[in-house]
């Protein structure tokens, strides 16, 4: 059995952290002088979100510092599953805010009340949303850059902000101008169902990782096709088997090379297979069995 694993180091990623509890406190102040001016719920609940923004950038910051540990006794294989506890938090906080968004909503909806300072109030609602689109595409760019679930989660969360925010805006306009003052509390209804359901997503995901999900299928089949592409040096493979590991991805072959090879060919055919998976694929750690193709007992994968 043979372990090889890529010499590349993530770089700290601990300054999207910070950039992202730093959008989350101003955004979260110009919401709330929004909702202060307006006395709109949807602009309410798209401030609510804005707290659990700013948890959710807490958690990441904390889970940041975890998963830049170095191995340990205790943790021989690094600290990066500790990104889908991160991302799972994230999740549930999205859920319950969901769930607060909805219920003053409801009761709103029940009491319908007019908006006032319209104007001002969506033009710093606004400016929040255009903070919350420059820095989620920063956050998923650097997420998908170092294969960072909890970076991405972070993204994507800002980006189904704006989305809101920009919802919300629409529809308070929509209210002012027909004078159907419920339209708001039923805006903030739909925020409420579409974060829901978004934190539902982040949560599955997580537990996906946590339940050592495989690989991508695109990553496998370049793994694939790299070990078929020996086939012609006389080696096959069997019993590939992968997982996911925060940024990291272990992959597990079985070669199967002629009995007459040395030890010394079998290796070296074996860290030139390690060699391409591992610059097809970042954060690698590939782990190569050499059987003998001639013996029977080499088809037992397990």
């Amino acid at each position: 059995m043979q372990e090889h694993t890529i010499q590349t180091k993530r770089p700290s990623l601990i300054k999207f952290a910070w950039l992202s509890i730093g959008t989350a406190v101003f955004t979260i102040a110009l919401k709330l002088v929004a909702y202060l001016l307006t006395g709109s719920v949807g602009l309410f609940s798209d401030a609510l979100e804005g707290f659990v923004n700013l948890a959710a950038a807490i958690v990441v910051f904390i889970t940041l510092k975890i998963v830049e540990k170095p191995p340990d006794d205790e943790h021989e294989y690094g600290h990066d599953k500790a990104e889908y506890f991160s991302s799972g938090i994230e999740g549930t906080l999205i859920v319950l805010a969901a769930l607060s968004i909805l219920y003053t909503s409801i009761v709103r909806l029940l009491n319908p009340q007019p908006l006032e300072q319209v104007g001002l109030g969506l033009t710093l609602a606004l400016t929040a949303s255009a903070i919350n689109l420059v820095v989620g595409q920063l956050l998923i760019r650097a997420g998908k850059q170092h294969n960072s679930i909890t970076l991405e989660a972070d993204g994507k969360h800002l980006m189904s902000d704006v989305w809101t925010s920009v919802g919300v805006v629409v529809g308070i306009m929509i209210a002012v101008w027909s004078g159907f003052e419920r339209l708001d509390p039923l805006i903030g209804i739909l925020v409420g169902l579409k974060i829901g359901w978004e934190g539902f997503q982040i949560f599955r995901r997580s537990a996906g990782g946590l339940m050592d999900v495989a690989i991508v299928p695109d990553e496998r089949a370049a793994v694939e096709t790299i070990l078929n592409n020996h086939a012609a040096d006389g080696v096959t493979w069997h019993a590939l088997r992968t997982r996911q590991s925060g940024s990291r991805r272990f992959i597990i072959v079985h070669l199967l090379v002629p009995g007459a090879w040395q030890v010394q060919e079998a290796h070296d055919m074996a860290e030139t297979i390690d060699a391409e998976i591992q610059a097809k694929i970042n954060y690698a750690t590939v782990i190569t069995h050499i059987e003998p193709v001639e013996d029977p007992k080499s088809f037992n994968d397990w």
